[in-house]
């Protein structure tokens, strides 16, 4: 299919030769090497007012190579899920537009693995028959220290140009796809995620590479501090170009850090990041094109791509094609402010039809439980509903996961620690974050959380003072007892540990097999179809009280003939890892870095680290 692609730009050529409706060349780039990069595209590969779609990505790649610019069009992960248009096949059809468009590379985003394991190896085998790799050094197979997805590194040898590439995943992943998705791999991790990415890029250096590029899903979020592709450039030498994604961040023209150029495009192909090489100096120059930029640049977009996505859509709108419910006011779905840092009305819907649905299923089969709330992660719900009809395609839009509603009996204690550590970071948006039914809680913000043990496999952390944040007033109308025993109900990704859920594994878990949606489905047939002006507001579930603390910069000592400097070491403690360290003696968690850099070559007290200098007065 690449090599359909390559050919398509010598007819385009020739149609411009013939002075059809084609845009002009607007340079020769002969000894210009493009990169072409999208990320988090989120299955929106329509053309629309908003979104390139991928027919528009195809054209602007033969429109580069027709200026006699050489070409790379790469992918930094979140490719495969988003929309009902690749969600009705568990994301192939994302991987068939791919291969058509001629993609070169693609990284892993941590929702490649939303659709399970064995979704995620036929999206590969597809990609690996169109001759595009899956680069995703850090991802291992379990057990081993190779990556599962082909090799470490790949590379490119252009006219006058070798260009190396290598892939990097977030071990967020671990816990932003359901658990059971992620069994059979091993993500590294900060620092040993560093020392691999510096070895690839050594590698690809001494392998005679010009320019290196990482591809990465690693984004730039505060919550992410320590893996993201900020401390990835301030870590490791002899990258050229970062393309990242994970955080749907907007870099027009991109940002550099170290010595390395991050780019990203933002979300839903609504940019196409164009960074473009001069093969012979190395100039390099970053921007992106809007989706009327490159409307008003191309004219006509790749006729293949818009009949196949065009034949598709319409398998699908067929499909989904029922209204699902009427709602009378709008539904609040968005991520910051809204369902990932604070109660929305769409989030007191999805946890009510949890709780009917538990409830309803409770009685049906004569279980002894008494269930009386119902958790709904903020992050799994992915859109808003605005006033009107609903259609089925909407609510497999906001719902896409599939996820089967499960009840699970904790105790008191248990749930107390669900609830701290899934706001650990409010007022900051976090995927975990807990739209509630049945419970009221309050978050007091003022006061800092404070890690306790690092929860197994995941990337967060268990409370060491559970209740410090949160108050639980009451649960099932009743005050809250950190000695009683509940059956919350929450869905499958939830209860397999998902997100900030971990305490949720150590409880008794009845899988339901009642999928998400069909749950929403009886609840609103339960109110008559019709979503009322009852949910016009957020209920008053979620109080979140409180002012963040400041962080106040310290003024640098000044050092006087009176004083000297002795170095400031550090006894390391279990759950210590150097970015809490850097966060609590530092008070930066970035400078992590230095700390690092500082200590990476010591081995006569690993007990005890470096971390700085300080003054003492002569005696």
């Amino acid at each position: 299919m690449k090599h359909a692609r390559k050919a398509l730009s010598w007819v385009m050529v020739l149609t411009m030769a013939l002075g059809m409706s084609i845009p002009a060349l607007a340079e020769d780039m002969s000894g210009k090497l493009v990169v072409l990069h999208t990320n988090d595209m989120h299955g929106y590969y329509e053309t629309t007012d908003t979104s390139i779609g991928i027919a528009g990505i195809a054209s602007l790649k033969d429109y580069y190579e027709a200026q006699g610019a050489e070409v790379l069009l790469i992918d930094a992960g979140d490719f495969s899920q988003g929309t009902t248009l690749v969600n009705h096949t568990k994301g192939l059809s994302a991987a068939e537009y791919l291969a058509t468009a001629g993609y070169d590379a693609v990284a892993l985003g941590n929702h490649e693995f939303d659709f399970g394991f064995d979704a995620l190896k036929d999206i590969n085998a597809l990609l690996e028959a169109a001759g595009i790799p899956i680069v995703a050094s850090n991802v291992l197979k379990k057990g081993t220290s190779s990556p599962y997805f082909g090799n470490n590194t790949v590379t490119f040898e252009l006219d006058g140009m070798k260009v190396g590439l290598f892939g990097l995943d977030t071990a967020e992943a671990q816990t932003k796809a359901a658990p059971s998705s992620v069994k059979d791999v091993t993500f590294l991790d900060g620092e040993e995620m560093f020392a691999l990415a510096q070895k690839n890029a050594d590698a690809l250096k001494e392998d005679g590479c010009d320019y290196v590029i990482a591809v990465t899903h690693l984004g730039v979020d505060d919550e992410s501090i320590g893996r993201r592709s900020y401390d990835l450039a301030n870590a490791v030498t002899g990258i050229d170009l970062i393309v990242d994604g994970h955080s749907h961040t907007v870099m027009k023209g991109g940002e550099t850090v170290g010595d390395a150029l991050i780019v990203s495009t933002g979300s839903y192909l609504e940019n196409v990041g164009v960074v473009t090489i001069d093969k012979a100096t190395g100039e390099t120059s970053a921007t992106l094109l809007s989706a009327a930029e490159c409307k008003a640049l191309l004219g006509t977009y790749d006729q293949e791509l818009t009949d196949m996505v065009a034949a598709d859509k319409e398998v699908v709108d067929a499909y989904y094609a029922g209204i699902f419910a009427k709602t009378e006011v709008d539904l609040n779905g968005e991520k910051d402010p809204g369902v990932r840092n604070m109660e929305t009305n769409l989030g007191d819907f999805t946890a009510d039809a949890y709780l009917y649905a538990g409830k309803q299923y409770a009685a049906e089969n004569g279980l002894d439980l008494s269930v009386d709330v119902a958790l709904s992660n903020g992050g799994g719900i992915r859109a808003s509903i605005p006033a009107g009809d609903i259609s089925m395609n909407t609510l497999y839009t906001v719902f896409p996961y599939g996820n089967t509603v499960a009840l699970v009996t904790i105790t008191g204690e248990q749930l107390l620690e669900v609830m701290e550590a899934s706001t650990f970071c409010t007022p900051a948006a976090l995927g975990g974050f807990p739209q509630v039914a049945g419970m009221e809680f309050t978050v007091d913000i003022s006061v800092p959380y404070e890690n306790g043990a690092q929860y197994p496999d995941s990337t967060y952390y268990a409370p060491a003072a559970p209740g410090s944040r949160v108050t639980i007033e009451s649960v099932g109308g009743k005050a809250f007892d950190p000695e009683a025993t509940y059956t919350v109900v929450v869905n499958s990704f939830q209860a397999e540990g998902g997100d900030t859920y971990y305490a949720l594994t150590q409880g008794t878990v009845i899988d339901t097999g009642i999928i998400d949606a069909e749950a929403l489905i009886s609840y609103v047939d339960s109110l008559g179809g019709v979503i009322g002006k009852e949910y016009a507001e957020p209920q008053g579930r979620i109080e979140i009280v409180g002012e963040a603390p400041a962080v106040v910069e310290e003024p640098a000592e000044e050092a006087t003939p009176e004083t000297e400097q002795e170095a400031l070491l550090y006894t390391v403690v279990s759950g210590d890892y150097l970015w809490k360290i850097a966060k609590n003696l530092l008070g930066d968690g970035t400078k992590w870095v230095k700390i690092y850099e500082d200590n990476k070559d010591q081995i006569a007290d690993p007990d005890r680290i470096y971390i700085g200098q300080k003054l003492v007065v002569n005696r």
